[in-house]
């Protein structure tokens, strides 16, 4: 039965056009899926990471009828079996707990991997996926440095899986709709793009070096960065402020609003890249910045800006998140939902397409989940028929590097001139420290 499922897969795939950016939307419901695909046909993932934002994904994972969720792996036992007992539920059959993702990855029955891991293993864990013949489906970042973007576009190629990034507002209809309003010139031609992300978080103090909890398997947690001591601030968000491990707020929240604008312009990659800010609010152990600004020039003669406010919530446009476009004839805003509004330059509303589904752009695990699983069947059906997906792991790696050269401006404190053909830095030694991490002894990905 195994066999014949995954020739049903496999056979899918021929004859399919290469995967490219951009992809349709699917146009078929969850139940007509169901009623295509038989129980042996479903296709079944393993689970990386399910302490917050990856429980959300599990779940919703669980409740598509073409899907099954075969096996969860996290360091944390805690987290792990909170999540078997929730999918257990939705999906009425219970998954393998396998604390370590490598042994899950050893089952030929799993299809895809779904890695919510912390960013520092995000592609690493996809191409060791990728090199045990999965499919990937990658929460953004897709990588924690340049050079890891770079081997999964490699990786993707030479194994031809299927890997798509989790920027799920490629997926959701209104936004698509503005941004294809936007690329067909409703505001005139679009030269200039601003995206920004509020929130109100508190210090994360101090921290004290303690011993690693019994529920905790920390040589794994931290995997392929180099070896720090435990402290007791760290785990299970605040890594996102420590370079070691984490990327800061650009690549945290950052990585939508940016791959939204470059959707919205047409472009790839910058000319220039200058980025201010830093860590102004609290003095703790928090490293990466809680306020900054990055600016990305374009060949095309337009330009975009990032916004990022980590502890002063104040809304922009009247929302915590969102991307404005300005245009020869107006300006279109996207806001934290599946919604636009396009005004003239009178700032007279011209459009409003609304809301049709309640999101909360500020929970940091779920705040969309039944738009969110407009994505996952674009995944599901970019690995049984081929179709392109919204987000394919080279728009995913030009959104991701974008947010990355921002990061880089900041530390090395200098303007970036960048090669248009490939996002690479220009003669910059300084900014090229940053391109590359150290990693632990063993652990580094390769192709």
């Amino acid at each position: 039965m195994e066999k014949s499922r995954r020739a049903f897969l496999k056979n899918a795939m021929k004859g399919s056009a290469a995967l490219a950016i951009g992809g349709i939307l699917p146009g078929m419901s969850a139940k007509s899926y169901a009623s295509i695909i038989g129980a042996n046909e479903r296709i079944k993932v393993g689970m990386m990471g399910v302490n917050a934002r990856g429980l959300a994904l599990a779940t919703n994972y669980a409740r598509q009828p073409n899907c099954e969720v075969l096996s969860i792996s996290d360091v944390d036992s805690r987290a792990a079996e909170k999540c078997i007992q929730q999918v257990t539920a939705i999906q009425k059959k219970a998954p393998t707990a396998v604390p370590d993702f490598r042994k899950a990855l050893e089952n030929k029955e799993m299809d895809a991997l779904v890695i919510a891991a912390p960013d520092h293993w995000h592609a690493p864990a996809a191409i060791l996926a990728a090199k045990a013949g999965k499919h990937v489906y990658l929460e953004k970042p897709c990588s924690h440095n340049p050079h890891e973007g770079e081997l999964l576009v490699q990786v993707q190629k030479k194994y031809r899986s299927v890997i798509q990034m989790g920027n799920q507002r490629r997926s959701w209809p209104n936004v698509a709709a503005g941004i294809k309003a936007v690329q067909d010139g409703v505001i005139g031609r679009a030269y200039f793009a601003k995206g920004w992300y509020t929130n109100n978080r508190e210090s994360i103090g101090i921290g004290k070096e303690i011993d690693v909890p019994s529920w905790l398997n920390y040589d794994l947690w931290q995997g392929p960065a180099p070896r720090r001591a435990f402290k007791d601030n760290l785990l299970h968000y605040n890594w996102h402020w420590f370079w070691n491990w984490g990327t800061g707020e650009a690549l945290n929240n950052g990585t939508h609003m940016v791959d939204l604008m470059r959707w919205g312009l047409q472009v790839d990659y910058p000319t220039r890249v200058t980025s201010s800010g830093g860590r102004y609010r609290y003095k703790d152990d928090w490293e990466t910045p809680d306020t900054q600004v990055i600016t990305h020039e374009f060949a095309n003669n337009t330009s975009m800006v990032w916004e990022g406010r980590s502890c002063n919530g104040k809304y922009i446009e009247g929302g915590s998140v969102g991307v404005i476009f300005y245009g020869e004839t107006g300006s279109l805003l996207i806001d934290s939902g599946n919604a636009y509004t396009i005004f003239d330059l009178k700032n007279k509303i011209v459009k409003e397409v609304k809301n049709d589904k309640t999101i909360d752009a500020r929970n940091v695990t779920n705040p969309a989940a039944d738009l969110d699983a407009i994505h996952l069947q674009n995944f599901f059906d970019g690995i049984r028929k081929g179709t392109p997906l919204n987000s394919d792991i080279i728009s995913g790696h030009q959104s991701t590097l974008l947010c990355q050269l921002g990061n880089i401006a900041l530390r090395s404190g200098n303007t970036l001139h960048i090669d248009p053909s490939n996002g690479h830095i220009k003669n910059d030694p300084a900014a090229m420290k940053f391109w590359k991490r150290d990693y632990q002894p063993g652990w580094e990905p390769t192709v």
